[in-house]
Formats: structure tokens, sequence, C-alpha cells
């Protein structure tokens, strides 16, 4: 099941909200009236708005209810059941993969707890626990690529395992390994329920695709949260953002891609061929970016503050911003856990380069079992190194148009080797953008094409960019009126893009999701 889906949508996601909202009409103790949004989180101390024990009514943004232990439990409940009916929708018999793993990290984070002034043991339940997680994201993912290695360097013929990959294991692995890592050192407290560390591994919104959220992110939020009618109105205009960004961008510039990618490469023109490279980027972007903006928007209407995933990237201005905006939950993983481990930048040029190249050798291969993302990776970890190193501060001085040109170059290249898995078919595309399979500059092709799909690209370049905020920003300093009309319209054009959004959810068959492969 995808969020982009008319189960998910109409019957799913209503159903699971209604039963999660209904049992705050249960009396349920630990119940306190409070005012915390997402918007205005921060300003209102939630421990001490429940120590006064009182309701407040904020002319701004309206009342909320904040929720003890008791009352957070059976939402858990609900939110834990509807969870595993999702994961199982597709693969259920991968859900007893997903138990696995996470009673792994409870028990070893419990006995952990339990020996906390022995650090030899201590580490050793941790390496237990990551060697346990990384072995079975090891097996399911990367079995069959072994072979196939081992069988192309050595002439063997070993039997692939055809090992099917189960949805999501390299997002949950990761959200588990966070757990006890930071356990470990002491940053996070032990979660002795293990219903509610499962709640927390298994919780449907970004279960399957991220972001990648961490325990210390939603800990607290797991046993007492503020859920109330802004958060959600939030949270479903998030939502629904996400599903206009899914449906009419992305999958549209998708099939534009899809077209030019069963073209002959002798036979495109050079122009038509990197006219699918752009296609193929912003498809990319659109589809996990929107997924992000559901799973964060759905995280609001539960109550849960997921971190941000993506900060417009394409509109970076040098590889090290590209990827402080792209994917920014698995960057900070890997920058966490692994680069500052090993020492990051701290012990010299040479530790660095090497630091520098594990990160990225092994981003690359997180994202998939095949030799072009090894390649992907280490082509970004070239890039950066080479930025920080040599022509860096030059491109500092260089005007903003031609930063954001040099870097949209890379990336756009960068993507071409990303979704080419066969190599031969990589170097033959990568060879007809450069005209070297003798292919004409310019066709009518391109014509064509620009006629159909001219609008939703124009569309998908401009929204890529900061602008909704922007004119958001432009909104909100209007006048009472100018306030009101600018709510109207923005009421109409949600309306009007939820029903072509559902048109073309009915009609259309082209409806994927990129990212379930990794």
């Amino acid at each position: 099941m995808v969020f982009s889906s008319i189960p998910f949508v109409f019957f799913f996601l209503p159903l699971c909200l209604i039963l999660y909202y209904g049992t705050s009409f249960l009396p349920c103790p630990g119940r306190r009236l409070d005012v915390q949004t997402p918007s205005e989180r921060g300003k209102f101390p939630v421990q001490e708005q429940a120590a006064r024990g009182r309701s407040r009514r904020s002319p701004a943004y309206g009342r909320s209810c904040f929720h003890g232990e008791g009352a957070i439990a059976l939402k858990n409940a609900i939110l834990l059941v509807f969870s595993l009916v999702f994961y199982a929708w597709g693969e259920p018999v991968y859900i007893l993969l997903m138990l696995f793993a996470s009673a792994v990290d409870y028990v070893n984070g419990l006995l952990m707890n339990r020996f906390g002034s022995t650090k030899g043991l201590r580490r050793c339940f941790l390496f237990c626990s990551v060697l346990i997680n990384l072995s079975v994201l090891a097996f399911f993912k990367y079995a069959d690529f072994a072979v196939r290695t081992v069988n192309g360097l050595l002439g063997t013929s070993f039997p692939m395992l055809n090992i099917g990959l189960p949805i999501g294991i390299s997002f949950f692995t990761f959200q588990t390994m966070s757990y006890i890592i930071d356990l470990y050192k002491r940053q996070v407290p032990v979660e002795k329920n293990y219903f509610t560390y499962l709640t927390y591994v298994s919780m449907f919104p970004q279960l399957v695709a991220g972001p990648i959220v961490r325990f210390s992110t939603v800990n607290k939020e797991l046993h007492r949260r503020s859920i109330g009618m802004e958060g959600f109105r939030e949270g479903l205009l998030r939502f629904m953002q996400g599903l206009f960004k899914k449906v009419l961008l992305a999958n549209q510039v998708g099939a534009l891609w899809e077209e030019i990618r069963i073209l002959e490469a002798g036979q495109a023109s050079v122009v038509v061929c990197w006219l699918g490279a752009a296609a193929f980027t912003l498809q990319l972007y659109f589809d996990f970016s929107a997924y992000s903006d559901m799973a964060i928007g759905m995280g609001w209407m539960l109550g849960f503050h997921f971190p941000e995933n993506f900060n417009y990237p394409l509109s970076a201005v040098s590889i090290t911003d590209f990827w402080r905006r792209w994917h920014i939950s698995l960057s900070t993983w890997f920058r966490d856990y692994i680069y500052i481990p090993l020492g990051g930048n701290r012990k010299g040029i040479l530790c660095h380069l090497r630091n520098m190249m594990i990160v990225w050798f092994l981003t690359g291969l997180w994202h998939g079992a095949a030799w072009n993302f090894v390649l992907w990776g280490l082509y970004y970890g070239v890039l950066l190194v080479l930025e920080k190193y040599l022509w860096g501060k030059a491109l500092e001085k260089l005007p903003g148009i031609f930063r954001h040109a040099y870097t949209l170059l890379i990336v756009v290249v960068g993507f071409v080797i990303f979704v080419f898995d066969d190599t031969a078919q990589l170097v033959s595309y990568a060879r007809a953008m450069t005209g070297g399979l003798n292919n004409p500059l310019w066709g009518t092709e391109c014509l064509w094409y620009l006629y159909n799909y001219g609008a939703v690209l124009f569309s998908a370049v401009i929204l890529a960019f900061p602008v909704y905020p922007w004119l958001k920003k432009r909104w909100e300093g209007a006048g009472k009126k100018g306030r009101l009309l600018v709510s109207i319209a923005g009421l109409f054009g949600y309306l009007g893009l939820f029903l072509l959004t559902t048109a073309y959810l009915v009609n259309d068959t082209y409806n994927p999701f990129l990212y379930f492969r990794f």
C-alpha cells in the first residue's frame, strides 16, 4: 500500500484517524488541555502546562488536548495495530522480520540498562545488537549482489538465492540501530515497554521510506504528546501538499522519463537525453520529498514531530550545500554514527579523506545492491573532497547563477549514474548525452515532448525552488482582509487540487514509488 493510492487516502488513513481521535472521548487518566501545536512547539512547555492542570484558549491557535501516559497507551495500541496491518498489506511474511529486529534491540537495550555499571558488558550488548541488525540487512539486501559479484570476478556459477527485499528494511534497521547506539552513549533512556518500542519502529507514516526518525526525536511523544485540531489541520495540509507533489508532479515527469528511457540511445538527440536526465532528477526529488511531506504531515496529525528531510535541494549552490538539503535524516545519520566516530576531519587530511570515502561508499551501498549505487556514492565523495580542498573557495566567489548551474550539472549527471543498474545501459546513455554515439544535437521529437510535458516541467521547476514559502510569507504580511481572501483562495485551491489528484489516481496506472526499492 502506498500513500498515493485510493485505498490509503479514502479508507485506511480516515479509519485510523477516526479510531485514534475517538479515544479522546474515553475517560482516560492523564488528560490535560494544552496549547501546543507544531507552529508554536517550544513556546509553551508541555510539562508546565500539564502541571497547572487547567485549560487555556488561544485566539491564534485554538485549543488542543495534552494526553498523559494513560490516554496515550490506547492511542499507541491503535497506531501499532494499523502500522502492522499497513506493513503486512504487501508482505505479511516479512512482518516477522521486523518483529525480530525490534525484539533484538529491545532485549539488548534492557540488558544494557540492567548492567549499566559494567562497560564491557554494555559494549558486548551493543556489538551483538549491531551485528545482528547488519547481518539481517546484509543477507536480505546484499546476498544476491555478493553472489553476482563473485561469479563475475571468478567466473563461478553459484546459484542466486533470489531473496525478496523486505520493504523499508534499510530505514527501520537504521532506526533500531540509532536507539541501541544512543542508549549505549547514554543519550536516551531505556524503553521498558516492548509495545511502545515496537510502535516507534513500526509507525506507518515513516516505516517504509523515512525520514529516518531516531528514538531520541520521539521518545517523549511516545509517552505524552499534544494532540489537537490545530496540529491536525497543519498536518492535513502538509499531507495534501505531499500528495499533490507526488501525483501531479512526480508521476507526470516520471512518465516523460520512461518515454525517453526506452528510446534507442543511438537514436535519441543529445537534447532529449539531457531532458530525460532532468526529468528523472525532478521525479526522484518530488517522489521522495512528497513521501516525506506526507509522513511529516501524518506525524503532526498523530501528535509526533518527525525531522525535516528536504530543504529545496535543487536550489543548492554547491555540492556541500546540496547534501545539507537532500535526504537530511540519512546524511545526519551517517555523520553522527559513522563519520564523527571515525574521527571526522579532526585527524589530518589523509584520515579525513579516508573517512569521506568510507562514508560515501556506505551511502551509495545503502541505496541499493548494485555497483552503480557504489559508483554514485564515490562520485559524490570525490567531488565533496575536491570542493573542500581545491575549488571550494574559488566557487564561493562566483555569482550565484554560476554556482547553481555547476551544482545542477553535477546532480543531474549523478542521477544518471543512480538510475541505471546495468553498466552497459549506463555507459550507452552517458555517451548519448555527449553525442558519443553520433547522436544529433537536436530533433523534432524535442518539440513533441515539450508540447506534451511543458506545463508540468515548468511547474516542477518552479516548485523545486522556495517559491511557496516566499509567497506564504508575503500573504502572512497582508492585512486582515488580505489574509481572509488568501484563506478563501487557498481553500478552493486545495479542494480543486485534491479533486484533480483523485481523478489522476482513479484513471492513471503509472503510480510508482521509487524509494520502496531501497
